[in-house]
């Protein structure tokens, strides 16, 4: 199983080349905002203010609330500072000398993370009249900003230190380019992502909600976005039936005690929901059950239920199994960031022998899966442990292998590939999928992993050829990662316009007087007993606002009928994705429309 933990988290949107050239500009940028806050608003006292794959912000305790006319008045004053040509000037002081100036400031915030930091302290000047405590890096002089190049977005509620329970701060987000025309390319990929935004998205095509009756974070599926999922699942459950996986139902919650011999009781544990109200939890969840926050211990017990042979290795367990993790509130986000989110979870356990097929027969499968969502532009990252860290279970020898395990993998297959230091599970490395979209987003889809810790903590046994007892190795994948994620990236890259065999609704069939009502009706069912979701639009509008209708709701395929087609026994199609196709015979649309749907090609 991938880590529930990492199936829904996001990544930088940044390159790498990006990220060399732009952190400095934007770290250097946001001291230059709090310089013009500060000089504007002299009561407001500054806390943090970092650097963002898309720009900076900075959050403020100011006694005032900042409005838009405010942002504009602070932009002017940080195009005065740019101007001025100010040297940024790094200084390192011991931890006594920065308390000395802070306390002179009246800084408490400053005091506080002097405290969290180790030494040596340093400090950023711009010119000689105004500094922060900050690690960097930052531009050498306030002139290397071109002030055409820079915006304020929006201010925004912040806690201290993400804490609901500390004090409230104002977050002024801004953004910083190298060029104007950066800045005018970011500024129109955020406009057309508000327009392909899967939440805005989801309610007009009527595929999910949200509500507060519920809870915060847990989708409702209408039976519109029941059957997108139902399409995606399907698919894959296919998939896997051909290449030997053998379907398996998990509960969910489970005992405490499981996942504290996992380690992911002692890993996540505060991300995890007790089954209890929250003033109970804490004591009782230490005794409990817990709703599952991961399928892989449920997995683990159905192999070891009995014991196993050489000769039934691989075992290869699939489910989609639902989770459910405590995220914040405030870092929820339509379907990208849910509490309960259902991942495509399978699990193999396999002799060292197998490891490697068993690996490339995954990424084969992975592969096969986002050429046919046409998600093609991607590359794979090499997810290693952080050997400074010691957050990580096991050997080094069985990381060793775990790891070369992946790079023969990638190695051998030729795959577009970088390694990414600390971005394993405290279990076993991974190879993560990282899909680029129309927007030039980043996101984490597909992932397999290798583990030799988990069968470990479990004592997991297999008799091999010889007679011995010995451990096999687990592969944890998930093609799809988070269901819900995923759908969230899919609405987001077709613009909703989901491709032929996806789309909730395949064909529309639009009358264009009521004496064609029974012959549209009549088409409507012989194409749903070839398998075509289809629908006769028999609501009484008129025609325009019928094909209105169906555009706005993004119907692959639509037909008005009308007395021709009806004398004739046709359909006049017309395709989102091939425009007027004209009049063709019934069986004849019916026959290429359920083999575009079972080819995932367009009509």
């Amino acid at each position: 199983m991938p880590e529930a933990e990492q199936a829904q988290q996001p990544i930088k949107l940044l390159r790498t080349s990006e990220s060399e050239s732009l952190q400095k500009i934007r770290h250097t940028a946001s001291h230059i905002m709090a310089m013009a806050v500060q000089k504007l608003f002299p009561k407001a006292q500054v806390t943090i203010g970092p650097w963002t794959e898309t720009g900076f912000y900075y959050d403020f305790d100011s006694p005032d609330p900042f409005t838009e006319k405010d942002l504009k008045q602070i932009r002017k004053e940080m195009i005065k500072i740019i101007n001025r040509q100010l040297p940024v000037i790094r200084e390192e002081v011991s931890r006594e000398e920065a308390r000395k100036r802070i306390e002179a400031q009246n800084e408490p915030y400053k005091l506080e993370i002097l405290d969290s930091i180790q030494e040596p302290i340093t400090i950023y000047h711009l010119g000689e009249q105004w500094w922060d405590l900050c690690a960097g890096p930052h531009l050498e002089n306030t002139a290397e900003i071109d002030p055409k190049a820079i915006a304020l977005e929006s201010v925004a509620g912040a806690y201290w230190r993400g804490d609901e329970t500390k004090a409230q701060l104002q977050r002024i987000y801004g953004t910083a380019w190298e060029t104007p025309e950066q800045l005018a390319e970011y500024h129109r990929r955020k406009e057309e992502a508000l327009k392909r935004d899967h939440r805005k998205l989801g309610k007009e095509l009527g595929l999910f909600i949200f509500a507060d009756a519920v809870g915060s974070g847990l989708p409702l599926w209408t039976p519109k976005g029941t059957i997108l999922r139902s399409q995606l699942e399907d698919y894959l459950k296919q998939e896997q039936i051909k290449r030997g996986y053998s379907p398996v139902v998990t509960p969910h919650l489970g005992k405490v005690d499981l996942f504290k011999i996992s380690g992911h009781w002692q890993n996540y544990k505060e991300d995890m929901f007790p089954m209890m109200a929250e003033n109970e939890a804490a004591a009782a969840a230490e005794q409990g059950f817990v709703l599952k926050p991961m399928n892989c211990p449920f997995h683990i017990q159905i192999y070891q239920s009995e014991l196993r042979s050489y000769r039934e290795l691989p075992i290869r367990y699939a489910e989609f199994g639902t989770v459910y993790r405590y995220e914040q509130s405030g870092e929820l986000g339509g379907l990208t960031r849910v509490r309960g989110f259902t991942v495509d979870d399978s699990h193999l356990f396999v002799t060292p022998q197998q490891l490697d097929d068993e690996f490339l027969n995954v990424v084969d499968l992975i592969l096969t899966v986002v050429k046919s969502l046409q998600l093609t532009n991607f590359k794979a990252r090499l997810s290693f442990r952080d050997p400074s860290s010691d957050k990580y279970l096991g050997s080094d020898e069985a990381w060793d292998k775990a790891q070369n395990a992946i790079r023969r993998a990638v190695e051998k297959m030729d795959m577009n590939h970088f390694e990414g230091i600390g971005e394993a599970a405290f279990y076993g490395p991974k190879l993560d999928f990282i899909f680029e979209d129309a927007l030039g987003r980043e996101w984490q889809l597909g992932t397999v992993q290798v583990d030799y810790i988990l069968p470990e903590r479990f004592g997991l046994e297999y008799v091999a050829e010889d007679g011995s007892r010995q451990r096999p190795i687990m592969i944890h994948r998930a093609p799809f990662g988070s269901l819900e994620r995923l759908i969230g990236i899919l609405i987001e890259e077709y613009a909703g316009d989901f491709p032929l065999w996806l789309a909730p609704v395949q064909v529309r069939l639009l009358p264009v007087r009521p004496d064609h009502y029974e012959y549209v009706k009549e088409v409507a069912a012989k194409m749903r007993a070839a398998g075509i979701r289809a629908e006769a639009d028999t609501n009484g509008d008129r025609l325009g606002k019928m094909v209105r209708n169906a555009e706005k709701q993004k119907i692959p395929v639509m037909s008005v009928v009308g007395d021709q087609e009806v004398a004739d026994n046709t359909l006049s199609i017309r395709t989102r994705a091939s425009g007027e196709l004209g009049a063709i015979a019934i069986e004849e649309v019916i026959n290429k429309l359920a083999t575009a749907i079972a080819e995932h090609s367009n009509f």
